[in-house]
């Protein structure tokens, strides 16, 4: 059984960077939020940079160097 007391997981920056390239792909929040297990409301904050800044940037970096 879960324990309902622990907190959920908290995104490091490396999850941040790898959120913007699946939210550029496409991928929905919700499922995003599910993979790893925190609420959608985490992954918007990283979407609108509340968290996270520079991740974005980090994101893009690394799509320009694996093209």
């Amino acid at each position: 059984m879960k324990d309902i007391r622990r907190p959920s997981y908290k995104l490091t920056f490396e999850d941040a960077v790898e959120i913007w390239l699946r939210l550029w792909r496409g991928d929905f929040q919700n499922r995003i939020a599910a993979d790893y297990d925190v609420n959608p409301g985490r992954v918007n904050e990283v979407a609108k940079e509340h968290t996270h800044v520079g991740s974005r940037l980090a994101a893009l970096l690394k799509l320009k160097k694996s093209a």
